[in-house]
């Protein structure tokens, strides 16, 4: 299923019921994202967007970085108990302890790692031309082998909100996998 949007481009059916849904799956969604930080950012979000809409969290990301120090996961990291009662506090962002602890244990998590995060995470992309481009939205799987053992391992390091859903959503924002569905205009420039 896809939807055309006022600028006469045919996107994914999710893609089309907010501005901010547009600009993120023109510009962001499915794009190979690269860095410590910019997956640390993802992977979080992937975590707080559980059990809501992607749309809060996408109109609340501004005041996640701010609150997040830009997601660096060495200022992270140092976060106390003052910076969780602070982040219960912050009305701009999801306001769940158990998501801004995981938040700031994930982050000390990923400064022990012997390997960069970005570099565990794309271990588990998919070989080229493994992975299919969906057809239509019923195609897109919520799982794979490839989001279950990137979870299993997340969670043998210690990380928290790391699920197979949550990863496979993970690895279709940062372009891990591409599920663009064929007729969308962007299945066509990647």
């Amino acid at each position: 299923m896809t939807t055309t949007g006022t600028d006469g481009r045919v996107r994914c059916a999710w893609a089309g019921s907010a501005p901010e849904y547009v600009a993120y799956h023109d510009e962001e969604w499915g794009r190979p994202l690269r860095g410590v930080t910019a997956l640390f950012e993802r992977l979080t979000l992937e975590g707080f967007q559980s059990g809501l809409s992607w749309l809060v969290i996408l109109r609340k990301r501004p005041a996640f970085r701010a609150a997040f120090s830009g997601f660096d996961p060495a200022v992270v990291a140092g976060f106390g108990e003052a910076d969780v009662e602070r982040l219960l506090g912050d009305a701009g962002i999801v306001r769940n302890r158990a998501k801004i602890e995981a938040t700031v244990h994930n982050a000390r998590r990923v400064v022990d790692m012997d390997r960069p995060l970005d570099e565990l995470l794309w271990s588990f992309a998919p070989e080229p031309g493994a992975h299919r481009r969906p057809a239509t939205l019923a195609d897109v799987p919520a799982t794979t082998p490839e989001s279950v053992a990137m979870a299993r391992a997340l969670k043998k390091l210690g990380l928290r909100f790391v699920g197979p859903t949550t990863c496979y959503a993970l690895m279709q924002a940062a372009g891990l996998v591409d599920d663009h569905v064929a007729d969308c205009w962007r299945a066509a420039t990647v």
